[in-house]
């Protein structure tokens, strides 16, 4: 495989990832359990009817440039 075609598959992951965790939130919602989202500094629990409750506020989102690489120590 080169890696002009390793590159291609691995372009499709954002949007497969992304419908992966929206089916995943909506079978477990359709289930009747809760799920945590974060939104803005707040982290969320969302329950089946739609109510959100604030379960605590959490640092801001931050924009990262595609590409940087990050060291945690």
């Amino acid at each position: 495989m080169s890696d002009q075609e390793i590159q291609q598959l691995e372009s499709l992951f954002p949007a497969l990832a992304g419908r992966a965790f929206a089916e995943a939130r909506r079978e477990t919602l359709e289930a009747g359990q809760s799920v945590m989202e974060s939104e803005g500094k707040y982290l969320y629990r969302v329950f089946p009817d739609g109510k959100k409750e604030v379960v605590k506020e959490i640092a801001p989102p931050i924009s990262v440039q595609p590409g940087t690489i990050f060291t945690i120590r």
